[in-house]
């Protein structure tokens, strides 16, 4: 069977406050400003901020909801940490920097072979960045992150579960990926040819309490899979469907994208995802992609109220334009 599901999309956490996350994605990690806009549900303004790899490819789109009304509880059920890829022989560059910018950081492990470095965004997120020498994405450069240290795009989501076969049943069986290895409490699962942006990690957190589901500073959102059109989401419904995952959403207009979102059975939401015509740039031009805040069309009569309540952010120029 063909899946319909090809790889990452983007991942979505809730942040705290917007400027620090701008700096943390920007600054830190070294991606591209994407896009600024708002969340598009609810009635209250958020943001949405998009960041990513030199050329937006789907698979290097980390976004966010800088959430500051109220904490997430960090737990089993959610995403643990998100791995971006970098050039192999660059982790040393990687921990000196996080060093020089006062970030936490574990020190170098490894997992499945690839050596990597954990490290915390200022609202509790964990990430991850894992060298991959066969990852050839091209990454975002800045004054401080040269193409020899630039991250390329996700490697995968790292997922705690206090279960782990059940939501392998789910991958396996709905999402169409192959249990390619167990190291310790983490099993790897990967879709198509593997490796970096196709692959999802469990880790068995069997005694850990469930972390919350709503918005909440410092936990992640959902995670988002890639397919190539409407129909391949309305495929992936009928999967669903047909397997008993009966709450799989309708597809939803997201302006740049359209989605279909379903809870996988370890709590973790998952997004089916795929662009549209000009995606990014459907409202402002490649070169100025991220410079100023857009809002869909149906609130484009809210600018001034959403602009008067939302948190004012400065984005770094070496963010926008090289």
């Amino acid at each position: 069977m063909n899946y319909p599901l090809t790889g990452y999309h983007h991942i979505t956490a809730c942040a705290g406050g917007a400027q620090e996350d701008v700096d943390f994605f920007t600054k830190i990690v070294g991606l591209r400003m994407a896009k600024q806009t708002v969340l598009m549900d609810g009635k209250i303004p958020v943001y949405h901020l998009y960041y990513s790899n030199k050329n937006l490819e789907p698979g290097s789109v980390m976004t966010s909801f800088p959430y500051g009304q109220k904490k997430g509880r960090p737990g089993s059920g959610q995403v643990q940490s998100t791995a971006f890829t970098v050039p192999k022989g660059s982790l040393a560059f990687w921990s000196g920097h996080f060093k020089a910018h006062k970030v936490e950081q574990s020190p170098i492990s490894e997992r499945f072979g690839q050596s990597y470095i954990r490290f915390k965004h200022p609202a509790g997120l964990w990430f991850d960045v894992i060298e991959d020498a066969h990852d050839q994405r091209e990454g975002w450069t800045t004054p401080e992150i040269g193409e020899k240290e630039a991250v390329r795009g996700f490697h995968g989501a790292v997922l705690a579960v206090r279960e782990i076969a059940e939501t392998s049943t789910f991958l396996i069986d709905a999402l169409g990926f192959k249990k390619t290895g167990v190291d310790g409490a983490h099993h790897r699962f990967e879709t198509g040819t593997g490796g970096a942006n196709k692959t999802i990690t469990l880790v068995h957190h069997p005694d850990e309490p469930a972390g919350s589901w709503t918005f909440g500073a410092g936990t992640v959102h959902h995670i988002a899979l890639w397919g190539a059109d409407d129909a391949a989401l309305a495929e992936q419904k009928a999967i669903y469907e047909e397997l008993g995952y009966t709450d799989a959403s309708e597809i939803k207009d997201r302006f740049y994208f359209h989605s279909m979102y379903c809870r996988s059975p370890g709590g973790i939401l998952i997004e089916s995802c795929c662009n549209i015509d000009e995606s990014f740039e459907k409202d402002e031009p490649r070169a100025k992609l991220g410079t100023t805040l857009h809002l869909p069309p149906w609130w484009a009569d809210r600018k001034a109220e959403m602009m008067a309540t939302l948190e004012p952010i400065h984005v770094p120029e070496t963010a926008t334009a090289q």
